[in-house]
């Protein structure tokens, strides 16, 4: 009767495959086995198909698997043609289960399920034996023993002697398949603020193996096991959750686990249509924070992000916005920061001293995962984020080096990693919003900001916005703050009190009336979904009246350093850094064209950051070298200056061992360069080496 029921099932495939497969066997049949030996078959298709035959296949995938791929040998085929290793791989099943979610009493195991979530790891792809030859050294002969999952069997004795061996395993008479491990993480977007994400081990085999590297995005469908988790040589009583993977697909799709409705939808639209559209969203970011509109504004604009541009040339222009607050402690960064990665659809929190390069980047680690030390890629902060926000704080308590990890990621968006024989490019297309503190803890307002900022020129110059948040004492600002966050308590003190205390004084309409003055305008799982909503579907031209804006501003500034002595006011990556603004504005109205009204507001945040950092203080004009290069062109031209004047006080004195102090500090007062300065860049010249000091008090140029 069985035999009956599975050559049934059998013919049920073949059925299937004559009403929906025939092209796709077509070309399997002429591309096996080289280029192509898996049919992949839509589970929907099955469905529709037969509804029955498609539920029995997701409770008793591994029987089910034998009869289709039976079915597909015994399919109608040229006479030559044999499919007798092809497999059969189920792909789109609607219904995904949750990494954490995965339960043994809800039948899980055994049965055929679908995950999301991003490639955290992957071994390299190693042979693995499905059948060993034992080669008897006594008298040759051959015995065969199939080898499942776990440890390696051995034959107990020989089939033509019968003694027990020695037995030399032949290569050559054995069946081997490819194999590798992946270790699949939840996607952070899947994750509410605070959770940490989960993982689950996949093992792949034949012709699904090496298609996926650390940092996909991938939906895996498998048949979920559990093995016995081992101490040394004891067996321990818990068991490990793991697949055996029937097929991959790399999602490419933005932000593939929210799901917007059409209700989501309709109240998006009509968000957008609001007149104050923007208000509302600023006053929705950090709203228990008062104050810091514009810095709000362009967070906002950072979770919109421009448009990534692809060239017919192959190169590509980010649209992802860098972002960098520099401040006194105590202003609400971190808390700025915190807020944005709970309301971007995907970010990654990281915090400075707690970060190392590999764990931003990604790193070639040896552990246990897969069998026996290898080598394998493990995805970093970085990498997890992409397509999302990088949030980093604490960006100044970093160790110099692991900075230096983060410049190809910001730029080229991409990162390379070289170790242990492994080099691998992995994609980081993140926007990158950081936090630091001033070199000193707090900006003294009698030195130049840019001398302040303890971070790379090359790392501070990949940054489209850099703010600076300065706390000075102000009565109106000092009490209309103190009146914010006094109400902001209160409304958290009521509402945890009605909550808390089943006697509360406080009725439900009081505590909404408090908590509707510090509640953001716009819920956050709206914002969410809006701003995912956007990124997938606008795409903004510009209007040639908004290029034209932008172009004035650029040349307007640039033209300020046509004189000779004059600085570089701004370099061309600020004009890019203009369009990606104006960009992600018209994002905010989801729409298609980009207006001259993104583009003022483009403008007009640039040149309030322009003019908080990259401005020369001695001088008060626009210099683009002060964050570049982190020396403005006044300092440059006094260096030179006090080198020239050394080098010709030394001339002067030539008996002396070097050039008196007193004598350089004179001939600078000619040049117009005050004694305080001619200390200071001494002492910047000797510390880097260009001046040395062969007697007291005396300087000589190296």
């Amino acid at each position: 009767m069985a035999q009956a029921g599975n050559q049934e099932l059998t013919d049920r495939f073949i059925q299937f495959y004559r009403n929906y497969y025939r092209d796709r066997i077509g070309t399997l049949a002429q591309n096996y086995p080289n280029e192509q030996r898996s049919l992949y078959v839509d589970y929907n298709d099955l469905y529709t198909f037969d509804p029955d035959l498609a539920e029995d296949y997701r409770s008793q995938p591994e029987q089910l698997q034998e009869y289709a791929e039976e079915a597909l040998r015994l399919y109608d085929l040229p006479a030559d043609v044999s499919l007798g290793q092809a497999h059969v791989r189920l792909t789109n099943i609607q219904e995904h289960i949750d990494i954490r979610g995965i339960r043994v009493h809800d039948n899980h195991v055994g049965t055929l399920v679908s995950v999301q979530g991003i490639v955290r790891k992957a071994t390299d792809v190693r042979p693995k034996v499905t059948e060993a030859a034992f080669e008897c050294q006594r008298c040759g002969t051959m015995t065969y023993i199939p080898q499942s999952d776990g440890s390696f069997q051995e034959p107990h004795e020989c089939q033509g002697c019968e003694r027990q061996g020695p037995f030399r395993v032949n290569f050559d008479q054995s069946e081997f398949v490819d194999s590798q491990k992946l270790r699949i993480q939840e996607s952070p977007e899947g994750l509410r603020g605070g959770e940490t994400p989960q993982s689950i081990d996949v093992n792949v085999e034949d012709d699904i193996t090496g298609k996926v590297t650390a940092g996909d995005h991938v939906t895996v469908v498998g048949v979920l096991h559990i093995e016995q988790v081992k101490n040394g040589q004891e067996k321990s009583a818990i068991f490990d959750l793991y697949m055996d993977g029937v097929s991959i697909a790399i999602e490419d799709e933005e932000f593939e686990d929210m799901d917007i409705t059409d209700e989501d939808k309709r109240e998006i639209v009509e968000l957008s249509n609001h007149d104050d559209i923007y208000g509302e969203m600023v006053k929705s970011i950090a709203p228990a924070i008062y104050g810091y509109e514009e810095e709000k504004l362009a967070m906002l604009l950072q979770l919109f992000s421009g448009v990534t541009k692809h060239l017919p040339d192959g190169s590509r222009i980010r649209g992802d916005l860098h972002m960098l607050l520099i401040g006194d402690p105590g202003t609400g960064k971190s808390q700025m920061i915190s807020y944005i990665q709970n309301v971007a659809p995907r970010s990654v929190y990281t915090s400075g001293k707690g970060s190392s390069s590999a764990g931003l980047t990604a790193a070639a680690v040896r552990d246990d995962f897969g069998d026996g030390q290898q080598w394998s890629l493990e995805a970093g902060a970085l990498v997890l984020a992409d397509k999302g926000i990088a949030a980093v704080d604490e960006l100044d308590k970093m160790r110099p080096e692991d900075r230096s990890a983060m410049h190809e990621a910001l730029e080229q968006q991409k990162i390379s990693v070289s170790k242990a024989g492994i080099n691998a490019t992995l994609k980081s297309r993140c926007s990158l919003l950081g936090a630091a503190n001033p070199k000193y803890g707090r900006f003294d307002q009698y030195e130049p900001i840019g001398e302040q900022i303890d971070l790379e020129p090359a790392l501070i110059s990949r940054f489209d916005l850099i703010f600076t948040v300065t706390d000075q004492p102000d009565p109106d600002h000092d009490s209309r703050l103190a009146e914010h966050i006094l109400k902001t308590n209160y409304a958290g003190e009521l509402n945890t009190q009605r909550t808390q205390l089943p006697t509360s004084n406080f009725s439900a309409e009081e505590v909404d009336e408090v908590t509707e003055e510090v509640a953001p305008a716009i819920g956050k799982d709206l914002l969410r979904k809006y701003i995912a909503y956007s990124k997938r579907n606008c795409f903004p031209t510009m209007t040639d009246e908004a290029k034209g804006v932008i172009r004035d501003f650029y040349v307007d500034l640039r033209s300020r350093g046509l004189d000779e002595d004059a600085p570089v006011p701004v370099t061309a990556r600020q004009l890019e850094a203009l369009v990606r603004l104006a960009e992600a504005s018209a994002r905010v109205r989801l729409s298609d064209t980009v207006d001259v009204e993104d583009a003022e507001r483009a403008t007009e945040i640039s040149r309030s950051c322009l003019e908080a950092i990259g401005v020369d203080p001695e001088t008060g004009e626009f210099d683009a070298d002060v964050v570049e290069t982190g020396t403005s062109k006044t300092q440059r031209d006094r260096i030179k200056g006090i080198k020239e004047i050394i080098k010709e006080v030394d001339r002067e004195y030539e008996e002396e061992p070097g050039a008196p102090i007193d004598a350089i500090v004179e001939h600078a007062s000619e040049a117009g360069i005050d004694e305080d300065s001619v200390d200071k860049e001494l002492d910047n010249l000797r510390r880097k080496g260009d001046v040395y000091s062969p007697a007291t008090d005396q300087y000589k140029v190296v």
